[in-house]
């Protein structure tokens, strides 16, 4: 992986204007996109599967006038007056009559119509005209809305509204957010010292963010979204896409301190702190990803959209701002001198930073460090143990709203439950006397615990369903409102074997409730699922079992403090005021949110953190060293990204939407008690406590993990590796002591171009050398050139330069004749052995096969024609590896690596194959022929495996 994005750094860099100006086009496609769409957020909370959920379906289904959008209009008397006095009635039935003109309303019951039910106070100072509009809540548009308001206006009656469709659902940055933004810019100039490194992470972060934003609008236009799927992808995206950027700036910076070329240092910076990036990330997304095993739709769209913004975030930080490096140059080498050079030569030569002398303070007392710490946070934790959750109703809209003013109204004049009714669904299929039932059903309702009111039941158009009303005494985010549903649902199984009519409980309230229980029974697993993926990436990044371990336990602290904080300030009020909020139960989906979202950020520093110690442990064996150089090493930008994420959250809690707020306060507490209390205080203690014992793995498990390098250890091989084959010359293929698998064999070799080698060996050696110089087995140890292609960190590049040719025919069916071999090799061969480099001029295969043949007349190769019709498999073995040779020169690769059963060509008929094979390919093409020991004078078989045949071109060592 470092090796990938060194590569990919490298070529950021040098095309910077080209990956600036894609990354600019892609932003513009974005957001056009999106704004053309029209896509529209909502509040409409779904859970498929509940009994609440299954009811609002068969309403619509059956009685769409009652399972349609609705709002009510709230009339209060002016002061000592009634609303039955006749001017004030007058006025209502003209305002029922202007809500009835409008479009996209669907009918009107006002408060003095014949089928009105409990729409007037018992004091006569409120009433309520129902309006029941067309289509769903997202299917309502702005010019209704801004109609029904104006209804209200200019009336000597106080008119409010209220309603799930006033909810305000759009997406900005208010002036708080801009604030936290330029809070982060202004980190980032006192971590870097420079305007341009500072504004580099903004730039990526910004555009990233626009993408996201982008995409969620097109996404709205096609699917429900949230309101707040689009904020929280904004936090997450602006938060990890300044961090991430600014991890690999850091390092770029320092390296540029120590004299290194700006181009290097870019593309080693994303290799090597671009590593930590992509496996933090990739900890973040999985954890958002969580979500989808949650099951609730909405959930998983705002799971998926902040994990989209983190991808782009990744993305961004290792190819466009590489591409801002480059474009920036060498403009950013720190001044000699200047606070950043300072800075890099104190790490360099260890001096005693801040964040030196802090890690060895709590080295230094790991115990009492632990149990303070432990203490604290298990004290902050406390108040999740009282954690309340529900969904939002008219009574969190913002204070001074119509919808806040009229749900105040009802509660106060109706009763709190009132304001937040329930619906009760009642199949009325099997009713042969529908009105004495309906009242019946209705008065068992009405003798429910916490019951304060039944509406009457009001039968469906074709007589399938009837609906009640139920408003609990209670309001809709009340504790015992959940009790008054499951006493409900308790009592309509004895009212269907009373009356045949099956019950259900539903509205706006009912499915709140569902979703809170839902989300409630979904946290242990999601945790479970959660964690244990991340334990194991973890696992394979830092070599370690208690590690990871101890990363995931201290997680639980940071989830109970953030949560902990958020009840104390949401739900108990305390300081409520200063945040413009007010205290209620806590937003249904904000645990697992807050779950999802620290557990990727914590580990964002774990990583950060951890891996510059693992990569020190590695080095020197000393696990304390390890533990002070690895802290003091990324202390200072961890501890610039987490404040920097700390204000990118807390920036959304004082004007942010009431949606989002505890999500932001959550997620700030959690990044600053992560970060700064676990990360980097209790970390480095209990790693004290382990010493050698954090970093131990089972031998069995490091077989099984893949090796994630992101320490950068393979990179720092693969750049000594290019700067050594860079001093080998004009050799085409060099092999410095290759360790084989299976096998005692080391492979030493040294060829030019055109030069013919014998690689003698046993015929399994000699494959496992093949493949290992062509890149498809990975050698124990050594390394090697070949053709450009360094070995073993550019395996890919070197199975393209090399072609492994079995002349022996062995692997060939057979039914395969000479000429299916000859067109299906010449229809994939490069245009370059087709046309040039002693091929062929034309695709024809029987005028290749008579070049083939007059080439082999030419050189003393040829036993007999070969004709397209022959089976390969029936050849005499000197024509079949003759073809096969000749084949194997089409695939256009300057290394050549032949082989033949042992005995089946005698060396003159090698020298004469090997001649035509070089007629075709070219003179510069390197061969290498398998040899069985014993068969070249002048070779001793028990010293030498590999011999240069032509003495005269060059030479070669021998491998043993």
């Amino acid at each position: 992986m470092s090796t990938l994005l060194y590569r990919i750094g490298r070529v950021a860099y040098r095309r910077a204007w080209l990956v600036l100006v894609s990354w600019v086009l892609l932003l513009a496609a974005a957001l056009g996109g999106g704004l053309a769409l029209g896509g529209q957020t909502e509040e409409a909370f779904s859970i498929p599967g509940t009994e609440s959920q299954e009811a609002l379906d068969q309403l619509e289904q059956l009685f769409p006038a009652a399972a349609g959008a609705s709002a009510q209009a709230v009339v209060v008397a002016p002061d000592g007056a009634s609303v039955t006095d006749p001017g004030i009635r007058a006025e209502i039935d003209d305002l029922a009559a202007d809500l009835s003109r409008i479009d996209g309303v669907r009918s009107v019951l006002g408060p003095f119509d014949e089928f009105a039910d409990g729409q007037v106070s018992d004091d006569e100072g409120v009433a309520i005209v129902q309006v029941q509009l067309e289509g769903t809540s997202e299917e309502v548009d702005d010019t209704t809305l801004e109609a029904l308001i104006a209804t209200g206006d200019d009336r000597d009656a106080r008119v409010e509204f209220a309603g799930q469709v006033f909810q305000d659902t759009t997406v900005g940055l208010t002036v708080s957010e801009v604030i936290g933004v330029l809070v982060a810019a202004a980190v980032l100039i006192v971590t870097f010292g420079s305007l341009a490194a500072a504004g580099m992470p903004l730039v990526t972060a910004l555009i990233g963010v626009g993408i996201v934003m982008g995409g969620i609008l097109a996404l709205a236009a096609v699917m429900p979204v949230s309101s707040s799927a689009p904020l929280l992808a904004l936090m997450i995206g602006l938060a990890v896409g300044i961090d991430y950027a600014l991890f690999i700036v850091s390092r770029h910076r320092t390296q540029l301190a120590r004299g290194m070329d700006p181009a290097e240092s870019a593309a080693v910076a994303v290799g090597t702190a671009g590593s930590a990036v992509v496996f933090a990330g990739l900890t973040v997304i999985i954890a958002l990803l969580g979500l989808l095993v949650v099951g609730i739709p909405f959930l998983s769209v705002m799971g998926v959209g902040a994990a989209f913004a983190v991808l782009v975030a990744i993305a961004g930080a290792v190819t466009l701002l590489p591409a801002l490096l480059g474009i920036w140059g060498a403009r950013l080498v720190p001044r000699a001198g200047s606070r950043a050079w300072r800075r890099a030569q104190r790490e360099a030569e260890h001096a005693r930073t801040m964040g030196r002398r802090w890690v060895r303070g709590v080295m230094k007392r790991p115990v009492l460090t632990t149990i303070a710490v432990v203490v604290v946070l298990g004290t902050l934790s406390i108040p999740t143990f009282s954690l309340d959750l529900n969904l939002p109703d008219g009574g969190s809209e913002p204070a001074g709203s119509t919808q806040r003013e009229a749900y105040d109204l009802i509660a106060g004049a109706f009763g709190p439950g009132t304001a937040g009714p329930l619906l009760v669904t009642a199949d009325i299929t099997q009713t042969t006397d529908i009105l004495d039932d309906l009242d019946g059903i209705r008065s068992e309702l009405a003798d429910v615990d916490g019951v304060a009111s039944v509406s009457r039941g009001i039968p469906s158009p074709g007589l399938e369903l009837a609906i009640f009303r139920v408003a609990p005494v209670t309001a809709p985010d009340d504790p015992a409102t959940k009790t008054v549903v499951a006493e409900l649902r308790d009592a309509a199984a004895g009212i269907e074997s009373e009356f045949g009519t099956p019950l259900s409980i539903t509205g706006t309230t009912a499915v709140g409730i569902d979703i809170s229980t839902r989300l409630t029974n979904a946290l242990v697993p999601f945790a479970l699922i959660v964690m244990g993926l991340s334990v194991l990436l973890l696992m394979a990044v830092f070599r370690s079992v208690l590690v990871p371990v101890k990363a995931a336990l201290g997680f639980l602290l940071t989830v109970g403090t953030g949560l902990g904080v958020s009840v104390a300030v949401f739900q108990w009020g305390w300081g409520a005021e200063l945040l413009h909020t007010e205290a209620g139960p806590i937003l249904s989906f904000m645990p697992i949110i807050l779950m999802a979202v620290l557990f990727g950020l914590a580990m964002d520093y774990e990583v950060f953190l951890v891996s510059g110690m693992r990569e020190e442990f590695v080095r020197t064996g000393d696990p304390r060293s390890a533990i002070e150089d690895g802290f003091a090493h990324g202390a200072r930008v961890v501890t610039a990204a987490a404040l920097i994420m700390f204000f990118v959250f807390a920036a959304f809690v004082p004007e942010g939407s009431n949606l989002i707020k505890p999500i932001a306060l959550g997620l700030a507490v959690g990044i600053a008690v992560d970060a700064f209390v676990l990360r980097m205080t209790l970390g480095p203690a209990i790693m004290t406590l382990l010493g050698r014992a954090a970093w131990w793995l089972p031998r069995s498990l490091d077989r099984a993990m893949p090796d994630l390098d992101v320490e950068g250890e393979q990179l720092r091989d693969h750049r000594e590796h290019v700067v050594w084959a860079s001093q080998q010359g004009d050799a085409v293929v060099v092999a410095d002591r290759l360790q084989l698998q299976a096998t005692d064999a080391v492979l030493s070799l040294r060829a030019q171009a055109g030069d013919r080698v014998a690689l003698v060996a046993d015929a399994a050696t000699r494959r496992l050398a093949g493949a290992t110089l062509a890149g498809y087995l990975p050698a124990l140890g050594g390394r090697a050139v070949v053709a450009g292609a360094v070995l073993p960190s550019e395996a890919g590049r070197a199975s393209r330069r090399v072609s492994l040719v079995d002349v022996g025919g062995d692997r060939l069916t057979v039914s395969t004749t000479a000429g299916e071999l000859v067109r299906e090799r010449l229809a994939l061969a490069p245009r370059a052995a087709r046309r040039g480099r002693g091929g062929p001029g034309a695709r024809s295969t029987d005028r290749w096969l008579e070049r083939l043949a007059t080439l082999a007349e030419r050189h003393g190769a040829s036993s007999g024609p070969i004709s397209a019709a022959d089976l390969v498999a029936a050849l005499p073995a000197h024509s079949r590896a003759l073809l096969l040779a000749a084949v194997g020169t089409l695939d256009g690769t300057p290394i050549l690596v032949l082989d033949a059963p042992d005995g089946a060509l005698a060396p003159g008929e090698v020298d004469a194959i090997d001649e035509v094979v070089r007629a075709l390919a070219g003179d510069g093409v390197v061969r290498v022929w398998g040899v069985a020991p014993g068969s070249a004078d002048g070779l001793d078989p028990a010293d030498e495996l590999a011999l240069l045949l032509d003495t005269a071109l060059s030479t070669t060592e021998a491998f043993r």
